[in-house]
């Protein structure tokens, strides 16, 4: 029988690392920004216009189809749909990715997209948009990597590591989580994020820590109360009641069917963004570290040992990888249009091998192994030493 493995509590020791000269690298980069600056053009925008297409065929197929009877197909082409949603048209757009690109819709800007009545049309979603523009944007890159960043996976996840309970046991624990994240780890804690911060910015008193799930989707505190308003009751209707029920013309069995894909459809859309999202910061491999970083050299040098890419190529294998393959590139200029990073990939790349900064590019498939092995305690992240500045 598997028995539990012992929580490791010092990371390994890292191989040596490299006396990197931050500021040349730093310039070497900033170079390469300009570059791809003022390279935006009208081909960005058909890019995006083909991108978005490509997911909106998928939500349309799977929606046309599912009427006819439960099946994966149909799940599966509304997955890729909701899943395109987020990770390409409402993660790029809210980072600002297309506000200098000419002759984007308002909508289709960071300020605007998903803003009002728009966020029905959007992004429907368990998380709220302004959530999000404040807990992914504001926090986990403002703060990649340190305690401060909501997002990291290896001190999210002590709970599990420290436990004693079998290793399958843990294994069970990280599946559920992974069919159910969206809405048992993003939308209560971008929720809470966000509440936060808005309390802070009423001169309300700082506050840390993470409210414990039960808060979240307990309706009878206010803060439960308030998080099933906001982001679990509009969505819920949407997915579960309105959709299935627009196809209630063509009899019980085509409503039915519509909604037995649209739930088979969310827990494939959990399992494909965890395996997407969750791996790009996690590993023995990526670094983690203490404090704020003390220049914007040091900032960019942490942005790229402390994240991970996936396998890079056409826009077909982007597009099944939500673009969340290049990973290091975005996190270095996260205001970039996607088709800039595939352009940018083998460059800085490229700057990094010259200046000895580790690059770490490996298959989705080993990601999500690495991402597993530190949520159930069988690995730990390292810790950056400190950096030599040539």
């Amino acid at each position: 029988m598997t028995t539990a493995v012992a929580y490791r509590r010092e990371a390994p020791p890292p191989a040596v690392f490299p006396n990197i000269d931050e500021e040349a690298f730093a310039r070497d980069l900033q170079a390469l920004r300009v570059e791809l600056e003022s390279s935006i053009g009208p081909e960005d925008r058909a890019h995006f216009r083909k991108i978005q297409r490509w997911g909106r065929v998928c939500s349309f197929l799977g929606y046309a189809t599912s009427w006819l009877m439960p099946n994966p197909l149909s799940a599966l082409l509304i997955a890729q749909g909701n899943t395109a949603r987020w990770t390409m048209m409402a993660h790029h757009v809210t980072h600002r990715g297309y506000d200098r690109v000419p002759d984007m819709p308002e909508h289709s800007t960071g300020k605007h997209f998903a803003t009002g009545w728009r966020r029905v049309i959007d992004w429907p979603d368990w998380i709220h948009p302004e959530a999000w523009r404040h807990e992914h944007n504001t926090l986990h890159h403002g703060r990649t990597g340190e305690i401060a960043d909501p997002d990291l996976v290896e001190h999210n996840t002590e709970w599990l590591r420290r436990s004693s309970m079998p290793l399958w046991a843990k294994y069970l624990i990280v599946g559920f989580f992974a069919c159910t994240w969206k809405v048992t780890y993003y939308a209560p804690n971008t929720f809470f994020e966000w509440r936060r911060a808005e309390r802070r910015r009423a001169g309300g008193a700082e506050e840390f820590g993470t409210p414990p799930l039960v808060t979240a989707f307990n309706p009878l505190t206010a803060q439960g109360r308030d998080f099933w308003r906001t982001c679990l009751l509009p969505y819920a209707a949407l997915r579960f009641v309105l959709l299935p029920a627009l196809f209630a013309p063509l009899g019980a069995w085509a409503a039915f069917s519509v909604f037995v894909n649209s739930v088979l459809a969310e827990l494939l859309t959990n399992i494909q963004s965890f395996m997407l999202i969750a791996p790009n910061h996690a590993g023995d491999d990526l670094y983690r570290f203490q404090g704020r970083s003390d220049s914007h050299a040091t900032f960019a040098v942490r942005q790229v040992v402390g994240s991970a890419n996936y396998t890079t190529g056409s826009d077909g294998i982007d597009f099944l990888q939500g673009f969340l393959n290049y990973q290091i590139e975005h996190h270095l200029w996260p205001t970039l249009p996607m088709r800039k990073y595939q352009q940018a990939q083998p460059r800085v790349k490229a700057l990094c091998e010259k200046h000895g900064v580790p690059y770490v590019q490996e298959s989705i498939w080993r990601r999500v192994g690495k991402l597993v092995d530190i949520m159930v305690g069988r690995t730990s992240m390292r810790t950056l030493p400190p950096l030599g500045r040539g």
